[in-house]
C-alpha cells in the first residue's frame, strides 16, 4: 500500500506564492506517474500539473507560467510551486499516484492510483 500526505497550504493573498509538498511512503517500487489535482466548492475536481517517472510535466492552461511541478525520487517527493496566485486558485489541493507494476512479459503492467488527504489553500484579499 502508498500513502501519501500533502502540506503546505494555507492562506495566501492574490499575487502571493506557496509551495505545496507531498509525501510518499509504502511500497512504492515500479513507475509513478504523480499528479496535484485541486476541487473548489461544488466544482468537479481537475489536474492542475503532473509529473511522470521521467520527469514529463504537464499543466493545465489555467495554471501554465504560474506554478511548476517538480520531485525528487531519492526523497519519494513531489512539489509544487505556485506563483501569482489567484483567487480562482482557491481549492482543496490533493496529491496523486498513479503507479504501474510490471508483472511479467505476459502479464505486463498492472495500475494503481492513491490520493493525499488534500491541503486547503485559499487565495483572498
Amino acid at each position: 500500500q502508498v500513502q501519501l500526505v500533502e502540506s503546505g497550504g494555507g492562506l495566501v493573498q492574490p499575487g502571493g506564492s506557496l509551495r505545496l509538498s507531498c509525501a510518499a511512503s509504502g511500497r512504492i517500487f515500479g513507475f509513478n506517474d504523480m499528479g496535484w489535482y485541486r476541487q473548489a466548492p461544488g466544482k468537479e475536481r481537475e489536474l492542475v500539473a503532473g509529473v511522470s517517472s521521467s520527469g514529463i510535466t504537464t499543466y493545465a492552461d489555467s495554471v501554465k507560467g504560474r506554478f511548476i511541478i517538480s520531485r525528487d525520487n531519492t526523497k519519494n517527493m513531489v512539489y509544487l510551486q505556485m506563483n501569482g496566485l489567484k483567487p480562482e486558485d482557491t481549492a482543496v489541493y490533493y496529491c496523486n499516484m498513479d503507479l504501474q507494476r510490471f508483472r511479467g512479459f505476459s502479464d505486463g503492467f498492472t495500475r494503481e492510483n492513491y490520493w493525499g488527504q488534500g491541503t486547503q489553500v485559499t487565495v483572498s484579499s
